[in-house]
């Protein structure tokens, strides 16, 4: 005999207004305007512009009520017509058969445009940014910079009288292989490869292997002897090194494509700016994010014309069914946009307070182990909530535009028990290296032991993890005869 029993169990389901609120979150500043021009097209209910104060309204209605007609000669259902478009109705100033409308027109620049916009929000001095624009000028349409940098410094000095060296060309240059698209500004096909590889080493866990490959295996990679690659990294997942290799193959190897018509790729704008005043940090949120939106006031008195009416027959209760739909719509999406321009308020805030001397100084070495959790909890928020602002924006400050991610990371915890960040870490690394020998660099074997003598426990795996987000090449390609 079948058994009934019942289960209780907790489900929690979103409401339309949660998923557009999650929706409209995560979206970066770039994409939102498009988002806003979106639902305006599709709800004539929503209208740009700034609300009209109550007593600036009732001016308003005071003026109408002079210049209209018998109101008798107005019903509910002229308003609207038989068009639910919006284009339609009657006192707006067109004609039914206008094709008079603005019509949004997609704008595109060069791949070369796209970057120097990018070298902008850098923050680079002048001279630096005299460098910068001859770096991109030298970037072929495929992609890469095959041009030797000393043949570039030659061009600097020649063409612009600025004097640099390789040290100073190359530091430049990594800022500029930082931009989109990823592999951009590579000197050769490997480079261009770790360069995309390095932005998914924190999304991919095959990113690290796929690295050691191409940096310590290319040759046997590019002739597909996979047999050598197992042998020389003593490999033993065949899954795996399968999963890496897919990894690898789907990268882009001609990042600017192959000529250099224009493109859409979007570069960084920055959502938050960030300013020190008189020693005291001031944030304001980017313009864009904050567009003026209100309820389209013709719409709400079709309502009002409705709810007074008498004569209330069937295809009045559908043309009042539609209006009502779309001015709940409309004051949604209002609601959303406020909602989302409070919550990156809030986060931003957190982060600035929890990171503070990083902000004040631009000192990277002061930056704290950070993760969404703890900005979570600060700001009372879903941890899925703080990642949606984390992964898509950026924040402008005096040193340069920084995409949020970049203010998370996992702690390492030194000899005395106390948690550092890896930005930390990083920095230590990179003053090692700065200070080495370069006819006898140093491996990573003795990187980890000097690291280690200074406190840090650090294997050196994670050593060879942090050289390589650095940009910094393995010891044997540092070394000078």
């Amino acid at each position: 005999m079948q058994k009934l029993g019942l289960i209780q169990s907790l489900s929690q389901k979103l409401s339309p207004q949660q998923i557009q609120f999650i929706k409209l979150l995560q979206i970066p500043t770039v994409e939102l305007d498009t988002r806003v021009e979106e639902e305006l097209e599709s709800n004539p209910a929503l209208e740009e512009g700034r609300e009209e104060p109550e007593e600036q309204a009732e001016q308003t209605d005071e003026f109408e009520e002079k210049v209209e007609t018998n109101e008798e000669d107005i019903s509910f259902e002229d308003y609207l017509q038989d068009d639910y478009s919006g284009y339609k109705m009657q006192g707006d100033g067109r004609n039914p058969d206008e094709e008079d409308r603005e019509i949004p027109i997609t704008t595109s620049s060069t791949l070369n445009d796209q970057l120097i916009t990018q070298l902008n929000f850098l923050g680079l001095d002048e001279r630096q940014e005299k460098i910068g624009e001859q770096l991109i000028g030298s970037i072929e349409n495929d992609g890469y910079i095959r041009r030797e940098l000393e043949a570039i410094i030659n061009d600097l000095a020649f063409s612009m009288n600025i004097e640099t060296d390789i040290d100073e060309i190359e530091e430049i240059l990594r800022k500029i292989q930082s931009f989109d698209p990823p592999g951009i500004a590579a000197r050769n096909l490997q480079e261009c490869l770790l360069l995309q590889l390095e932005r998914k080493i924190d999304h991919s866990p095959e990113a690290e292997l796929a690295i050691e490959i191409i940096e310590n295996c290319f040759t046997d990679f590019t002739k597909k002897h996979f047999d050598k690659i197992i042998k020389k990294l003593n490999l033993t997942d065949e899954e795996e090194l399968k999963a890496t290799i897919n990894l690898i193959t789907k990268l882009n190897p001609k990042p600017g494509g192959s000529s250099g018509e224009l493109v859409k790729t979007q570069y960084l704008i920055p959502d938050f700016l960030l300013a020190n005043n008189n020693g005291k940090l001031e944030l304001t949120l980017n313009s864009r994010n904050a567009p003026e939106l209100k309820i389209s006031r013709s719409y709400s008195e079709m309502m009002d014309t409705y709810d007074k009416s008498k004569k209330k027959d069937k295809k009045l209760r559908e043309t009042a069914t539609f209006v009502k739909q779309k001015l709940d719509a409309a004051k949604w999406f209002i609601d959303a946009i406020k909602q989302r321009q409070q919550t990156l308020l809030n986060t931003m805030r957190s982060i600035i307070n929890f990171q503070y001397n990083f902000f004040f100084t631009g000192d990277e070495s002061k930056l704290r182990p950070m993760i969404l959790k703890d900005i979570a909890n600060q700001i009372n928020m879903d941890i899925s909530t703080v990642s949606r602002v984390a992964n898509s924006k950026s924040i402008q400050t005096e040193f340069g535009i920084y995409p949020l991610k970049y203010f998370f990371s996992e702690g390492i915890t030194t000899e005395s028990g106390e948690d550092v960040s890896s930005r930390e870490v990083k920095h230590h690394l990179k003053e090692l290296i700065n200070k080495e020998d370069k006819k006898k660099p140093l491996s990573d074997d003795k990187l980890e032991k000097l690291l280690n003598q200074k406190g840090y426990n650090i294997a050196r795996r994670t050593v060879a993890k942090y050289r390589e987000q650095l940009n910094i090449p393995v010891a044997r390609l540092r070394k000078e005869l």
